[in-house]
């Protein structure tokens, strides 16, 4: 196959991680430009480019300026930019007829994600959002687990996410909310949004929330209960006041319970024995190793497996999104979502 012609639009660190993974992995890959507004941080992406021995890439100011250089010979874009940034940057990609991959999260608000999918089915072109949970095998298999019923019928789902975060990124942008987009729930917290949202497989209707900053601009704290169309119940808690990183998804079904992380890095379950009791023991469940977000873009562009990441999961993420800070701005009040 040739190569994938992309150009990628961020040089932060995130996006230094994803450029090095790439060129040292002999994917059928080229990135031919880079853009971004700090010259330092494309110095530091060029970097990478010399260390693999490979043809450096032209670097751009900006988006705007990239694409006039370069459209005509560009496959795709991978968008890892500030969260106020994303949907701009992919509506203009896929106007200029690109295949996007987008980080997480996809955009700030609903009417932003709805934007992006009528442009996506304008333009006909691919959109993959790069959530390592509805990218993750783990999260694929629970999912068909509990859509096929082996589990039996969802019940309760509980979710917590934590992180040393408030500290670890004290002035970064992440801590702007003209920038961010929201604080600790909606950054690390996307994560955990996004794969239970994945996993319920159904529409949020009630949404109660609180969110608290301590001496910064944004939230570091946050603590959700919500009600599916369904019925289920959901309760979802995050700190961003504590010591390492980690998260613990369950969904309690009538004949079993699945744990699970936000960013789907493992799976076990527990299921009702012959007696009608549940096992001791969770078991974890065997599956294939995760690719990276690339890889499994690379992956759908070529047919090889379906969108498991599609712009309808960022939309149902982003409707929970603003009604959790509607609530919140209402102290707690019962949010209905449309």
């Amino acid at each position: 196959m040739r190569d994938i012609k992309v150009a990628i639009i961020g040089c932060g660190s995130m996006a230094r991680q994803h450029i090095e993974r790439i060129v040292f992995s002999g994917l059928n890959t080229k990135i031919i430009a880079l853009a971004d507004p700090s010259p330092a941080a494309c110095s530091e992406a060029i970097k990478i480019f010399h260390r693999a021995g490979v043809p450096l890439p032209q670097s751009y100011s900006t988006l705007q300026e990239l694409l006039k250089k370069h459209t005509e010979e560009l496959d795709a874009a991978f968008i890892i930019t500030p969260h106020v940034f994303h949907y701009h940057q992919a509506k203009l990609c896929l106007e200029a007829n690109l295949d996007v991959l987008l980080e997480k999260p996809m955009v700030v608000t609903r009417e932003e994600a709805e934007d992006l999918i009528r442009t996506r089915n304008q333009t006909g072109r691919l959109l993959v959002i790069a959530f390592n949970g509805s990218l993750s095998p783990q999260i694929r298999i629970a999912g068909k687990m509990l859509r096929a019923g082996e589990l039996g019928q969802i019940m309760m789902i509980t979710a917590s996410i934590w992180e040393g975060w408030k500290d670890s990124y004290r002035g970064h942008w992440k801590q702007d909310p003209k920038i961010s987009g929201g604080g600790f729930m909606f950054d690390t917290g996307a994560h955990m949004m996004n794969t239970v949202a994945d996993l319920a497989n159904d529409e949020f209707v009630d949404v109660a929330a609180w969110l608290v900053n301590h001496d910064v601009e944004v939230d570091t704290l946050g603590c959700v209960i919500g009600r599916l169309r369904s019925g289920v119940l959901m309760t979802m808690s995050a700190c961003g006041e504590t010591l390492s990183i980690g998260s613990d998804i369950r969904i309690y079904c009538t004949s079993g319970i699945i744990r699970t992380g936000a960013w789907g890095e493992w799976l076990s379950v527990q299921r009702k024995d012959a007696d009608g009791l549940g096992q001791d023991l969770f078991e974890p469940i065997s599956v294939p190793s995760s690719k990276g977000v690339w890889e499994q873009f690379l992956a759908v562009r070529n047919g090889e497996i379906e969108n498991p990441s599609p712009p309808e999961v960022g939309l149902r993420m982003a409707k929970l999104w603003d009604a959790i800070k509607l609530s919140a701005s209402k102290n707690g009040a019962v949010v209905h979502i449309d």
